[in-house]
C-alpha cells in the first residue's frame, strides 16, 4: 500500500515544533548552526536539536535539517561539526544547497539522506537525475513549476519530489536572487534576505511589481498525489506557530479529502489572498499583492482559535495491549507499538465480591491515553474468572507502560559517524597570465580582439548566425530550461556539436546532462554559486574543466579559493539580479504591448532593464554597470566580461577600458568585491 504524501511543515521555535507536531505534521524542517536559509528563525543546536528529534521520532514524525546555504572556505570545519551533530541526533536527512556539503556529508555519514534544497532551481528532470546520481534521495522542486511539468518530471526519474503547497512566494528563481545582496548587502543565498523585492518597484504603471501573493495549491493535492508527489512542504520558519498549526490543518485536511478553510487561511496570513499562477500555468497580474493593514488587522483576530489546534497532545502512534488477570499471579500489562515493547507486573488480582473483571470492563481503563500521543488499536486479555482488579491499579500500570514506550522510543538510533578525511583549507592560487572570456548576448554585440580568449553566445545566437563559429567560441546554455523544452535544447545542442562547437558555459544543475551527452566540455557560470573549494572540487568531479566564481565572494575570498581546475570571475558588466518566470513588465494582455526593453523603476527614481528569453523567463539586470577593473583582481585563471544590453559600440569601449585597467567614466558599482555578505 503507498503511503500518502507526507505534510511537512517548517520549524522555527520550540513551540513551532509542537504546534506542527500537535496539528498532524508528518515531517517537520528546521535550522540548526548558522547554516540555514532562515538565519533569523530559530536553530536547534546541541541538547535542542536532539531533543527536538526525540520529540518528533516519538510520535512518527520525520525530522529535515536544512544545511541549505553557500559556504566560504573558512566556515567549512564548523559546518562539518554541523553535520556530525545533526547525524548523531538521529534527524532523517539534511537539506542542502551548497554541493560543498556533499562529500562533507558522505565523508561523516553515508546514511544521512541528503535532499537537494528549492535554492539549488532544480526545474527540469534533467537537474533531478544529475542530483539522483549525486546521492541525493529528494529533491525539491522549484516552486515556478507547473503541474503538468511536475508530471513530467515525475515520469523521468526516481528520486523523491518535494514540492512546496502554500507560503510565500520569491520573485525570482530561488537560488538565483541577488537583488538583496546587491542592494543591502545581505544574502538570499546566506540566510539573510533583507526582502527588497516587498519595497515599491513599478513596471509598465504596475504598483509592487515584484512582491507575489503568498502561493495555495491546496486544492491541487489530490492530482499532486497521483501524479507520484513524496511531500507536500508549507513555507514559512518565520512564521508564529499559530500560522504553523493553521496551515498543516489545512494540508492535512485537503490530502485527505476533507473540507479545510480557506477564509481561515488568508486571515491567518495572506497577501492580498493567494494565488497558483505558477501551478496553473496563469502566470499573469493577479499572482501579484503585498501585506496590507486590513491583513494583518484580520490576523490578530484568529491567532488564539488556532492556538487551540496545538493546546493538546495529538493521538498519532497507534498501540496493542495485552492483559493477563490470572489467579495467585501479578497482573501484567504488555504495550506495544509493533517495534518497542513494554511489559509490567502489579499486585496480584483480588477474588470478586461483587462484578468480576472482564475485558470490556478493564478495557476501558487500559484503552485512556488521554495526555499521551498513543491510541490503543487493539487489547487482548486473559482473565480468570472471578478476579478482580482496581481501576486505580490498572490506570497506574498503564500510565507507567505509556511512559517507559515513550522513553524508548525517544532513544537515538545508533549510526556510524566518522571524521571527514578532508582538507578543509587550501592553499590560494596565482595565475601569471589571466585569459579573457566575453559573455556576448547577441551576435549583433560581437567584435574581435587579440586578447579575447575565449567568445560566448547563447545557444539560439549560435544557431542562428554559425558564421561565428571558430575554435574560441562556446556556447552559453539558458539558466532555466523547463520540462517541455528539455528535449528541443538537446537537439541544438547536437546540433551546434555537428557545427564545430565543443564546450558549453553552464550555470544550472539541470543543464550538465544535456551539455555532457552533446559530448560538450564543461565550464560553469556563475549561476552554479561556487564560493568554496569544496564545491570547485565537487563540480571538477562531475566533469567540469573550468568554473566562474560567484559574484557574491568577495574578491579577497576568490584570492585564497583553492582548486584543481582554473577559476575565473565576472570583473564587468551589468550583473544579473533576478530570474523571473513571472514577468512583471507583462501585463493584463501578455506581453504584446512589451517593446522589448521593458525596466523597473524603484522608489528613488533608479531603472533595472529587463531583459526576455525567448519569452521563456526574463532576467533583472542591475540598475548600475558593475567595473573593478581599476581594482586589484584576484589572481585568477580568466577575467569576463559580461556583456548584456550594450551597443557594439558600447560593448568593444567597455573590454578596452578594462584592459587598461580604467576606472569608467559613467555610475558604476564594486558589487560585493570588497565586500563580506552577511
Amino acid at each position: 500500500m503507498n503511503r500518502l504524501p507526507e505534510i511537512l511543515a517548517p520549524v522555527g521555535s520550540e513551540e513551532a515544533l509542537i504546534a506542527a507536531v500537535r496539528s498532524g505534521a508528518d515531517a517537520v524542517y528546521f535550522g540548526s548552526g548558522s547554516c540555514n536559509a532562515r538565519r533569523g528563525a530559530g536553530s536547534f543546536e546541541g541538547d535542542a536539536l536532539l531533543h527536538a528529534v526525540q520529540y518528533c521520532h516519538a510520535r512518527n514524525v520525520r525530522v529535515y535539517v536544512t544545511v541549505n546555504t553557500l559556504l566560504r572556505d573558512e566556515e567549512l570545519a564548523n559546518v562539518a561539526d554541523t553535520l556530525t551533530d545533526i547525524a548523531a541526533s538521529g534527524a532523517d536527512g539534511i537539506i542542502v544547497q551548497d554541493m560543498a556539503v556533499v562529500p562533507l556529508a558522505k565523508a561523516i555519514c553515508p546514511d544521512l539522506a541528503l535532499h537537494a534544497s528549492t535554492q539549488m532551481a532544480v526545474h527540469n528532470a534533467a537537474g533531478v537525475t544529475e542530483l539522483e546520481q549525486l546521492g541525493f534521495s529528494r529533491v525539491v522542486l522549484a516552486r515556478e513549476l507547473t503541474g503538468t511539468e511536475i508530471a513530467k518530471i515525475r515520469e523521468q526519474t526516481h528520486a523523491e519530489l518535494e514540492v512546496f503547497v502554500h507560503g510565500a512566494l520569491c520573485m525570482s528563481a530561488s537560488g538565483m536572487c541577488y537583488l538583496s545582496a546587491s542592494l543591502g548587502e545581505r544574502s538570499g543565498n546566506r540566510g539573510t534576505c533583507a526582502q527588497p523585492c516587498r519595497l515599491p518597484f513599478v513596471c509598465n504603471g504596475a504598483q509592487n511589481c515584484l512582491s507575489l501573493k503568498d502561493m495555495s495549491h491546496l486544492d491541487h493535492l489530490e492530482e499532486l498525489s497521483r501524479i507520484g508527489v513524496t511531500s507536500f512542504k508549507i513555507e514559512g520558519r518565520l512564521k508564529r506557530p499559530e500560522y504553523v498549526a493553521a496551515t498543516v490543518d489545512a494540508a492535512r485536511r485537503a490530502r485527505d479529502g476533507e473540507t479545510y478553510s480557506v477564509d481561515g487561511l488568508r486571515a491567518v496570513f495572506s497577501r492580498s489572498g493567494f494565488t497558483d499562477g505558477y501551478y496553473t500555468g496563469k502566470r499573469n497580474h493577479t499572482m501579484f499583492g503585498t501585506r496590507s493593514q486590513e491583513d494583518a488587522d484580520r490576523s490578530k483576530e484568529v491567532l488564539s482559535s488556532y492556538r487551540e489546534l496545538y493546546r493538546s497532545e495529538r493521538a498519532s502512534v497507534p498501540v496493542s495491549v495485552n492483559l493477563s488477570i490470572r489467579e495467585g499471579q501479578p497482573v501484567c500489562l504488555s504495550v506495544s507499538d509493533g517495534t518497542n515493547a513494554v511489559t509490567l507486573q502489579g499486585e496480584a488480582p483480588q477474588i470478586a465480591r461483587t462484578t468480576p473483571a472482564t475485558k470490556e470492563s478493564v478495557g476501558r481503563s487500559v484503552a485512556k491515553t488521554g495526555g499521551t500521543p498513543f491510541f490503543v488499536t487493539n487489547i487482548t486479555a486473559e482473565i480468570d474468572p472471578g478476579l478482580m482488579v482496581p481501576s486505580s491499579v490498572l490506570n497506574a500500570l498503564r500510565r507507567e507502560a505509556l511512559e517507559k514506550l515513550l522513553a524508548l522510543r525517544e532513544k537515538t538510533p545508533r549510526r556510524t559517524i566518522r571524521t571527514p578525511n578532508l582538507s578543509l583549507h587550501g592553499s590560494g592560487r596565482h595565475a601569471n597570465d589571466p585569459k579573457y572570456i566575453v559573455r556576448f548576448a547577441n551576435a549583433e554585440q560581437v567584435f574581435s580582439h587579440p586578447a579575447i580568449a575565449v567568445r560566448t553566445l547563447p545557444v539560439e545566437q549560435l544557431l542562428a548566425h554559425p558564421e561565428l563559429i571558430d575554435e574560441s567560441i562556446w556556447c552559453e546554455l539558458p539558466d532555466l530550461c523547463y520540462p517541455m523544452d528539455e528535449e528541443r535544447l538537446s537537439e541544438q545542442l547536437k546540433s551546434l556539436y555537428a557545427l564545430g562547437v565543443r564546450d558549453a558555459m553552464l550555470g544550472n544543475i539541470g543543464m550538465v546532462r544535456p551539455a555532457r551527452e552533446a559530448g560538450m566540455r564543461l565550464h560553469g557560470a556563475f549561476g552554479l554559486n561556487v564560493t568554496n573549494r569544496l564545491a570547485c572540487e565537487q563540480y571538477a568531479a562531475l566533469g567540469f574543466e573550468s568554473l566562474t566564481v560567484s559574484f557574491e565572494l568577495s574578491y579577497p575570498k576568490m584570492r585564497d579559493l583553492h582548486s584543481s581546475i582554473p577559476l575565473g570571475c565576472i570583473v564587468a558588466g551589468r550583473l544579473p539580479l533576478m530570474q523571473f518566470r513571472s514577468c512583471p513588465a507583462r501585463t493584463a494582455t501578455g506581453c504584446g504591448a512589451c517593446n522589448g526593453s521593458p525596466v523597473l523603476t524603484d522608489r528613488t527614481g533608479r531603472t533595472f532593464p529587463i531583459v526576455c528569453h525567448q519569452r521563456q523567463y526574463s532576467t533583472l539586470l542591475n540598475s548600475v554597470l558593475y567595473d573593478t577593473a581599476d581594482k586589484r583582481l584576484p589572481e585568477l585563471d580568466y577575467y569576463q566580461i559580461h556583456l548584456t544590453i550594450e551597443t557594439k559600440e558600447e560593448a568593444k569601449a567597455l573590454f578596452e577600458s578594462v584592459l587598461r585597467g580604467e576606472k569608467p567614466e559613467a555610475e558604476r558599482t564594486t558589487g560585493m568585491s570588497f565586500r563580506n555578505l552577511l
